[in-house]
């Protein structure tokens, strides 16, 4: 009986792998903390079979999210802005990875790095969407604010061009580093009648990560008939060079390790709990609270809109 039991019970699983996710499905708790680290929150996980497609990986929480989904067993695709950085952070990380160049606020870049992505024939189980910067003053990429560019624009192209190969595997995850920051975006969130920055570039990196949870939320719901989900997440703040041109004033206390910071991209990124899981907002390994930009489906549809019409010869 216990084996018959058994064989059913996994029958289910197989069968449940393969139907859409269920919308309505309670987001579940978790019992990791601010303090938890990213080993910790795989702790026992065997991601053998699995490969993950990780930005910026030459660094912070990037590096960190590479090291420990390799040590799990994850062949990861590492992305950094050049190949011989992307080779060197691969080379000190113990497991199957694979350099891959990617300059986000160059498109050709990011389109010649998912046809290398696709070159590779595999299906695509966490494509996190990590790599950022963070600037002290305005600074624009073809009239258009940076950080809006490198954080959504380019992430934008590179999972468009690659999310077939998400929702290809057996549970594709797309996992968008954000930012509780998005709180300070500007007034009216997303600034689609001046995308330069001029009047708010202050703003600019909290206007940028507004962007990733809107993009996530968007996504999530062009997946909700697939097997595929898309999440977003605050890292919370973390002792990284991303901060390396803010000034010292700018640097909060009690900063998270980047193995803390990484704890959340990983539990998003592979956790078993979180299969069912779709257009949720983490934080410390937990749902997180929002502003009400962040939750505006009418702005997560536009910017969708108005993100195509900036990108448009670049996503097919």
């Amino acid at each position: 009986m216990q084996r018959r039991t058994f064989i059913y019970q996994a029958a289910l699983a197989g069968l449940a792998a393969q139907l859409p996710i269920d919308a309505s499905a309670e987001t579940p708790r978790s019992q990791f903390t601010r303090n938890s680290t990213a080993d910790e929150v795989t702790a026992g996980l065997n991601l053998t079979g699995k490969t993950a497609v990780v930005t910026g990986c030459n660094s912070g929480i990037g590096f960190e999210t590479m090291r420990v989904l390799a040590l799990r067993g994850a062949h990861v695709i590492g992305t950094a802005r050049t190949l011989d950085k992307g080779k060197a952070a691969c080379d000190k990380v113990s497991g199957k990875t694979t350099p891959v160049a990617l300059e986000l606020t160059d498109f050709d870049s990011v389109v010649a790095c998912a046809d290398a992505i696709r070159g590779m024939n595999v299906n695509i189980d966490m494509l996190i969407l990590n790599a950022g910067i963070t600037l002290a003053d305005w600074q624009q990429v073809n009239g258009l604010e940076k950080q809006f560019v490198v954080h959504h624009l380019g992430h934008f192209i590179l999972t468009q061009r690659l999310i077939d190969r998400v929702t290809s595997a057996t549970q594709g995850r797309v996992v968008v580093v954000g930012s509780g920051n998005h709180r300070d975006a500007p007034d009216g969130g997303i600034q689609f009648n001046d995308l330069s920055g001029r009047n708010w570039y202050r703003r600019g990196y909290a206007h940028s990560k507004l962007a990733n949870g809107l993009f996530s939320l968007e996504l999530s719901q062009r997946l909700a008939k697939t097997r595929a989900t898309s999440n977003c997440l605050s890292p919370g703040p973390v002792a990284t060079n991303i901060r390396r041109d803010l000034p010292a004033s700018a640097t909060p206390a009690n900063l998270k390790s980047p193995a803390q910071g990484a704890a959340t991209v990983c539990y998003v990124a592979s956790h078993p709990s979180l299969r069912l899981v779709n257009g949720e907002y983490f934080s410390d390994c937990n749902p997180a609270p929002q502003s009400k930009y962040q939750t505006d489906r009418a702005m997560a549809a536009k910017l969708w809109q108005v993100s195509s019409e900036l990108t448009r010869r670049y996503l097919s």
